[in-house]
This record gives C-alpha cells, structure tokens and sequence, in this order.
C-alpha cells in the first residue's frame, strides 16, 4: 500500500486561507441582562376600612322570668306554647280557694273594726259632752278616748289584713307583663308550685332584639363614638353573620355598653339592637357581628399580594432609576381585602412590583407590563 505525504508548504497555504476568511467576520458585541417584565402599582393614599368579626350571642331586650308569688296547685295554663302574648292577658292561674276565704274573712274583720270603731267614737263624744256638763268624771272621759284609739288601730290593722289577703289573691293568678312571646311551660296543671321560686315560665319581646359582643379594652373609645353616631344605622356598621352564613340585613345600633371590664378576659360587653319584626333572630342563637372599621383619615396602601415575608420582615420591590427594582422593608398596618396598609416605608408616589417579584433579585432591571 501507498502513503501519500501532505508537504508544509501545502499547510501554511490551508492556514492562511482559514485566516483570511476568519477576518472578513466583525466580532460579536457583549450585551446586558435582558428586564424581566413584571406588573407595577403607584402608591396611592386613600380613603380606608376594614371589617372586623365578633362573635355575638342574641339576647332580649325585654324578658321577664314568670314566678309563683303565693304557693298552691296549677289549676289553669290559658296559653299555648311559644304563643303570642300581649301584656294584662292571662296565663296561669294557682288554686284560689283558700286564698278567697282569706279575703272574705278579712273583709268581714275590718267591718266589724270599723263597727267597734264607730261605736267608740260615740262614746267617746257623749263622755266628752257630759264632762264639760260636768255629769260624769273625767276618768270615763279618759276610758272613752283610749277606746277610741284602740278602735282606730284595729281598724288599721284590718285594713292591711284584707290588703294582704286581696294582694295574694290576685297573685294566685298570672298576667303578662309585656307584649311579646311566652316560651315552653316549665309546669302543667295540677303542679304544686311554691312562692317565690317554682318558675312557671319566660316571656321576652323579640322585636326589637339585641346581640351582645365582647370588645377589647382597647377599642372602647372607638366603640363609645359609634354609640353616639347617628350615622351608624343608615351606614350599616353591625352586620350579621348567622350560622348558615347568610346575613342578615337589617342595621343594627348600640344600645348600651357595659359598665365595667372584665378583669380576665380585658374585654368589655357591648350591645347592639337590631329590628326584628320578622322573627329572625332568636333569644340565645349564635353569631357573628361585623363591624365596619372606617379610619378617619387616608391611607397609604398597596395590594398585600406585592409583599414578600424573609426571615419575619416584610419587604416590596420598588422600581427606581434605570427601571431597577430594590427591596424596601415595610412595617404594615391592617389589611383588608386585597389591600393592606402601610405604616412606614413607603411613601406616596412611588412604584412598586405587584406581580412578578419572585421572578427578581435586587438590582435587576424591570420592564413593567399592561395587565
């Protein structure tokens, strides 16, 4: 087999027309990171609120507990369960025999006192007469005036023998005392009740009704101004949260606020009426209250979704000169929604990343988009 041999003169040829080709192209130009586009937001101060929960237990603003006043058996329930009342209607009635004798013989006592007494009193004027005649002693004088007087005393206590006696009995029957609702009968005829604590039932006004909140200490003063605020209905400050999650919409208004602070829990009672002609809300339900926090002066806020959490602060992209963005640690207020207030670190005017960061280091130039 032939070898054929390339001659070094046949090299330096090959070498100088690579060279002169290579020369004929212009050398690449070095270039600069390419921006990453982002979405930006100009920070603005406006007007502010937020919402904040309760939880909240409905209560009656009227409700009065029906007790036995004078001992005895059931002997009459006029009303049905949960059944509307008005007030004066009769509801219970306690066995009255023993309680109509009483009466009637306290009757008869004070008649037969008022007899004595006037009997007396007859007396004591035909003595008195006589003894300016001077036809008996001074001493049946004396007699006929003491008679008198203990006349007088006894007709006194008949009195408030037949007051007692008429007082029990017309307790042996029980009346509403308001218009509103009765509740489930905790007794049924024929039920020996006793005075002053066997509880026969509950009667409370539904419309209006109240919910009671618990309040920090804290926010008393904000809460005394809403009392006092006679906007708070047609703004609609206290909505309710019911347990279904549905609301409802009527307004409410503080009625009162309690008069001291729980010691235990820092917290303060609060309570808020709200029309109920409907029936709605029940005495003894479950809610929550959301109450409408408007600050009085604006805000510098910027979307929350543009703040980024490193190691427990809180920092924004901000785009300066030459479209590049650095970190800015924020110190943040309340947030609401979508949006979150700016205590420090920001200021009015300036852009920030909103959407995008996650995508940036500091330093890095930005290309803001349209969304």
């Amino acid at each position: 087999m032939k070898f054929k041999f390339i001659t070094p003169g046949i090299l330096l040829f090959s070498a100088a027309v690579l060279t002169s080709c290579g020369s004929s192209e212009k050398p690449a130009q070095a270039t600069g990171p390419a921006a990453t586009p982002v979405s930006v937001y100009t920070v603005t101060e406006q007007e502010f609120s937020t919402v904040d929960a309760y939880p909240g237990v409905v209560v009656a603003l009227n409700e009065v507990e029906l007790r036995a006043e004078v001992g005895g058996y059931i002997t009459g329930i006029f009303v049905q369960d949960g059944q509307k009342v008005s007030k004066g209607q009769k509801l219970y009635e306690i066995d009255r025999t023993n309680y109509l004798a009483a009466y009637n013989s306290a009757k008869a006592n004070l008649e037969v006192s008022k007899a004595n007494h006037n009997k007396a009193k007859k007396d004591a004027e035909r003595y008195t007469n006589l003894a300016k005649q001077e036809a008996i002693a001074q001493q049946r004088v004396d007699y006929a005036l003491t008679d008198l007087a203990n006349a007088a005393s006894q007709v006194a206590v008949a009195e408030a023998s037949l007051a007692t006696a008429k007082a029990n009995l017309n307790r042996s029957v029980i009346f509403s005392p308001m218009n509103g609702t009765i509740g489930i009968s905790q007794v049924k005829p024929g039920a020996l009740v006793t005075q002053g604590s066997t509880l026969l039932n509950t009667v409370s006004a539904n419309d209006p009704i109240a919910v009671d909140i618990a309040v920090n200490q804290n926010d008393i003063s904000r809460f005394s101004k809403l009392q006092h605020d006679q906007s708070v209905v047609k703004d609609a400050v206290f909505s309710i949260e019911l347990q279904d999650k549905s609301s409802y919409q009527l307004p409410g208004k503080i009625v009162a606020i309690d008069r001291a602070v729980d010691p235990g829990t820092g917290t303060i009672k609060v309570r808020i009426s709200y029309p109920n002609a409907k029936g709605t809300l029940f005495s003894g339900m479950t809610c929550n209250v959301k109450v409408l926090n408007k600050f009085e002066n604006k805000q510098l806020t910027i979307p929350y979704k543009a703040v980024s959490e490193q190691l427990g602060e809180y920092m924004v992209y901000v785009v300066g000169d030459s479209s590049k963005a650095e970190q800015r640690i924020l110190k943040l207020g309340v947030q609401a929604n979508e949006q979150i207030v700016v205590l420090s670190g920001l200021k009015a005017g300036e852009v920030i990343v909103s959407e995008g960061a996650q995508n940036l280091r500091p330093g890095a130039v930005v290309q803001p988009t349209s969304k």
